[in-house]
């Protein structure tokens, strides 16, 4: 079960390593890009390739979905990057319905573990899978690996070794449940636990007050997707990339100072950043230079 570009390589694994994939579950079709033109989950494109049944329920509650899933008659569910499922469906099978989230969990749970972990400064983070429950990412842990995070890390970048490394642990995990050798391990609770929310735009917009720390992060964290963002003389820009500057003085957070060839650099609650990479609303991703070129601040 799942939808998202991040399944595919779990898919794909179990698939490669001789399990018997009856049937696979992703989101219902939906119109993309400016044509509106139908578009299909890569999960869907995945399981197609592989031959496997597709099923897209619009209401994972329904009796003809659960009929058709009871049919496929089988005894393990894995799910990556999917949505919230109801009980009816997660304990349906004899060996139960397993998860992989991208953190060590109990560490943020959530919709956006990767982007969160980057942005809060975190040195360190990985996958986990553990058996589904009625609350959401809160079940016992089969398995865990740790990833290292770099300071040169984005998103996607981290976001592309956690999918690698997931999807070994879900065979892994999946071989284990197999052959009765797992020992699930409750999830502990404490006031420390940090969460990873859903991001929505009023949440990437930049706030110029923290520390250049802290700003560097957040939009490495938002990078590419789904864009840290800000406005300058009163138009709005998508950041791609900033980086800390040594530029000396200090002036109120947001001020913005450039030499209109090669730089724009904004003051921080503790100094400056320099942007690097922006994009103007409608217009391409380009490096702070060339968009200087044709455009004046």
């Amino acid at each position: 079960m799942g939808t998202a570009a991040f399944a595919v390589p779990s898919l794909e694994s179990l698939v490669d390593v001789g399990f018997k994939v009856v049937g696979v579950v992703t989101s219902p079709d939906k119109p993309q890009g400016r044509g509106l033109e139908m578009g299909t989950s890569p999960v869907k494109q995945a399981a197609i390739k592989q031959g496997v049944p597709v099923l897209q329920p619009t209401n994972l509650k329904s009796e003809a979905f659960l009929a058709e899933l009871k049919s496929l008659n089988a005894n393990l569910q894995v799910v990556v990057a999917f949505r919230m499922l109801p009980e009816s469906v997660w304990s349906m099978p004899e060996l139960g319905t397993f998860n992989l989230h991208a953190s060590l969990l109990p560490q943020y749970r959530g919709a956006a573990p990767i982007n969160w972990a980057i942005i809060n400064g975190e040195k360190e983070t990985g996958v986990t899978t553990f058996f589904l429950q009625h609350e959401i990412d809160t079940g016992e842990i089969l398995f865990q690996e740790k990833e290292n995070i770099l300071d040169t890390d984005t998103a996607g970048s981290l976001y592309s070794r956690l999918m690698d490394k997931g999807a070994g642990l879900v065979v892994r995990t999946a071989k284990a449940i197999a052959d009765g050798s797992t020992t699930p391990v409750r999830q502990g609770e404490s006031a420390s636990l940090r969460k990873a929310p859903k991001i929505f735009k009023e949440t990437c917009n930049i706030d110029w007050n923290q520390s250049s720390f802290q700003i560097v992060n957040f939009v490495r964290g938002l990078n590419p997707y789904p864009s840290a963002w800000t406005e300058l003389n009163g138009k709005s820009f998508k950041v791609h990339s900033v980086a800390a500057a040594t530029k000396a003085g200090r002036e109120t957070p947001g001020s913005l100072d450039t030499d209109g060839k090669s730089f724009i650099a904004i003051a921080t609650s503790d100094g400056w950043v320099n942007i690097t990479e922006l994009q103007m609303e409608g217009k391409k991703r380009m490096t702070t230079a060339d968009f200087l070129k044709g455009n004046k601040l």
